[in-house]
């Protein structure tokens, strides 16, 4: 492949700034516009052709031919380790060919790619030729291997951050709903008596066609690393690419976490014939059934990701997530474990049992928060990796997702041969994500600081933000608040779809529950000079590093929480931060903000008894909110000035 290498000093007019801001109301309505709609459509299709072959492939060997050195119990599991070798061994060489290409070009060779192997196929599968079709199996696993990284590296490039949640949300949406309409033709054309194997052929040919059509129309998208030297030894590439991935430790520990949902997935996917037919007692039809309410569920959790986080890069949904999918794996156990013996049924007669409806809803519940649990670490990757290198670290990912997979089978496996039974795998499978998702949790504390974010602006308030366009998606600033409540800094938090480090008087790492989740924050302590002059020290030598290293600082320049409900004067530590960063090089601008109505809330100190006296005074989710103005110049500020800009805030 010799594509032109394009030039990186400019983007086509035809790709929006993904800095910009969009005022589309919500994720569809992307699907209306050129630079998302053709690219949906296009991997959607190349998903639903994916399956349409292997599991007519699947069938065909299982049911209807009789292959002496392809026994029908391992011909899903050779179909299936054919598709997946690719991943590992090409992974890498696919991330650098989307870092130094455009990413159109790629996704029209891949489609390209594919018609021609579905032509082979359509003669292997007229033919009844199983080699041909074994060996397409493994070229369709290198179609999917190149597309995997430009599929996640386009949207970072044509999606603001605002959309990029949504954007992620309707492809995972769309890559489920394709991967359950492709087994579904898949099985019902190739059981067509007499030309089912035919039928078959030409729908692959002609769904490859569509996706080639639909990607003539994806808008040019320049190289993010056009310079770049291929290395096409793909073991030391390999390697290569999980160092990288792990220069930034939040991001590859994110990719540990996609490739542990993978894991979890697969068990559950595996196991459903298992699962329909000796625990259920159902038929092939209720084994189909299981797999569309767990694609539903998957689908439906991508979708809620961008209601539920404010059209933001929410991760604080993660350990939600997180904690679904072990509720209802581990209910599904006891949903599953006791059902009577009976005769195989079919659709209808499974549907009629009340017990079984429980067990459907642990699987749709279950893949629900699947959805919310990937759908933010994927953006999260995407929005932190470094550009230059996203393909790459996205490829990565693919290495670590197919090693977890197999993983997964193999210890499937060895439990079955062990002797559990298919309901204790689900049990053991839920017990372990609590386990894994605790200790990433805990090893990447973001995620869990989000969470209580998340839940604290939205279930202890009812928390609005006004102005978030203002909060830079990159770069280092100096956030400037009013100070109300115990809780300014979670809100805060929940306002920022990035990290902020706060300046906090370090009387409040004291006080129970909220002085561990600061520390968890890494917020910088902060006391008087005469009280504690290291501290005191300590405190601007950390900031400066803060700003530095390119990240938000936000501070309290009033120095205390108000203990009557007003704005007090700002005191000059401020202008000590901007110095010190100034003497590094650094001129971030600060960003005032304003607390609103927190005033006489539960963590307020508006009762004599101090904060929390009575919780319940104002009810439950009282309205508070977060107004963000724009920027002011480090050159321009003085604590005078940025209390009026905050005072305003407060009556705007």
């Amino acid at each position: 492949m010799h594509p032109e290498t394009p030039s990186a000093s400019a983007a086509p007019a035809s790709v929006p700034n993904p800095t910009q801001t969009h005022e589309d109301p919500n994720q569809f309505a992307l699907l209306r516009q050129r630079r998302f709609a053709p690219f949906f459509w296009t991997q959607f299709s190349g998903a639903a052709n994916d399956n349409l072959f292997k599991f007519a492939f699947t069938v065909m060997v299982t049911y209807q031919l009789s292959v002496d050195w392809l026994p029908p119990a391992m011909a899903g599991l050779v179909i299936g380790a054919l598709f997946i070798l690719p991943f590992l061994l090409f992974s890498a060489t696919s991330g650098q060919l989307t870092d130094k290409y455009d990413k159109t070009k790629m996704i029209r060779f891949v489609k390209n790619m594919e018609i021609a192997i579905m032509l082979v196929a359509a003669v292997g599968f007229i033919g009844g030729n199983i080699p041909i079709l074994l060996l397409c199996t493994f070229l369709m696993g290198v179609h999917s291997t190149l597309f995997g990284p430009v599929k996640f590296a386009y949207m970072p490039q044509v999606l603001s951050e605002r959309e990029l949640t949504g954007g992620n949300g309707m492809v995972e949406m769309g890559t489920f709903v394709a991967i359950l309409l492709g087994n579904v033709a898949g099985g019902l054309l190739v059981a067509i008596p007499g030309i089912g194997h035919t039928t078959v052929g030409v729908a692959c040919v002609l769904a490859a066609l569509v996706g080639r059509a639909v990607a003539h129309f994806i808008p040019s998208v320049p190289a993010t690393d056009p310079g770049l030297t291929i290395n096409w030894n793909p073991f030391t590439e390999t390697w290569r690419n999980l160092k990288l991935a792990h220069g930034n430790i939040v991001v590859f520990r994110s990719l540990l976490g996609i490739s542990w949902m993978w894991f979890f997935g697969a068990v559950f996917l595996s196991q459903f014939p298992s699962l329909a037919k000796n625990v259920l007692h159902g038929n092939e039809q209720v084994a189909s059934l299981l797999l569309v309410v767990f694609s539903i569920g998957i689908g439906i959790g991508s979708l809620l990701c961008e209601v539920l986080s404010r059209r933001h890069v929410e991760i604080g949904l993660v350990p939600l997530g997180a904690i679904g999918m072990s509720v209802f794996s581990i209910d599904l156990y006891f949903a599953s474990r006791s059902l009577p013996p009976s005769e195989i049924m079919g659709l209808a007669a499974f549907m009629a049992q009340g017990a079984h409806w429980r067990v459907m809803m642990d699987l749709l519940l279950l893949s629900l928060f699947a959805g919310l649990y990937s759908v933010p670490m994927y953006a999260l990757i995407q929005m932190r990796s470094q550009p230059t290198h996203r393909a790459r670290i996205i490829a990565a990912n693919n290495i670590l997702n197919a090693l977890f997979m197999i993983a997964s089978s193999l210890i499937a496996g060895a439990l079955l041969g062990a002797g559990f039974t298919v309901p204790q795998i689900f049990l053991f499978t839920g017990i372990a994500n609590a386990v894994v998702a605790f200790y990433i949790f805990m090893l990447v504390p973001e995620y869990l600081l989000r969470f209580v974010a998340w839940v604290s602006s939205r279930f202890v308030y009812r928390f609005k933000v006004q102005g978030d366009e203002n909060l830079p998606s990159a770069g280092a600033a100096i956030l400037a608040c009013n100070h109300v409540s115990f809780v300014d800094a979670v809100l805060l938090m929940a306002a920022s779809p990035r990290p902020i480090y706060f300046v906090m008087d370090h009387r409040i790492f004291r006080v129970p529950v909220l002085g561990w989740l600061f520390r968890l924050a890494k917020a910088i302590p902060i006391a008087p000079y005469k009280e504690d002059p290291k501290t005191y020290e300590a405190a601007f030598d950390r900031a400066a590093q803060v700003l530095r290293e390119g990240d938000l600082l936000a501070i309290f320049p009033e120095g205390g929480i108000t203990k009557d409900g007003q704005l007090q004067e700002f005191k000059g530590g401020i202008m000590k931060i901007i110095e010190r960063a100034r003497a590094e090089g650094v001129e971030a601008p600060v960003i005032p903000m304003a607390l609103t109505n927190l005033w006489g809330s539960y963590f307020s100190r508006i009762e004599q008894g101090g904060a929390m006296v009575r919780p319940f005074r104002r009810g439950f989710f009282s309205r508070v909110g977060l107004n963000v103005g724009r920027p002011v110049a480090s050159t321009q500020v003085q604590p005078a000035l940025l209390r009026t800009r905050v005072a305003d805030l407060l009556q705007a």
